[in-house]
């Protein structure tokens, strides 16, 4: 799947006015965001794209894994099979 902003899947956000349009914009110009607006006053306001990447989790950093052999982590002196790998 495409990532979101980019050419092939703009973000898609509805406003109430004309200036509440020109702050998302800036937002996104900032970002490097494509973006499309409508301005729609009877609508509620939906910039639930740009909350998700503005909030996007940063990618989980996953540790080295342990060998069944190697001294456990846990600093018993043990191997990790022989502790906390039960």
């Amino acid at each position: 799947m495409t990532k979101l902003g980019t050419k092939k899947r703009p973000l898609v956000v509805h406003v109430q006015t004309e200036e509440r349009a020109k702050e998302v914009a800036s937002i996104c110009t900032e970002h490097g965001w494509h973006y499309i607006i409508g301005i729609e006053p009877n609508k509620p306001e939906d910039i639930s794209d740009v909350n998700r990447l503005l909030n996007a989790d940063s990618p989980k950093i996953i540790g080295r894994k342990i060998g069944r052999n190697e001294l456990c982590p846990c600093g018993s002196g043990k191997k990790y099979k022989k502790c906390c790998g039960k």
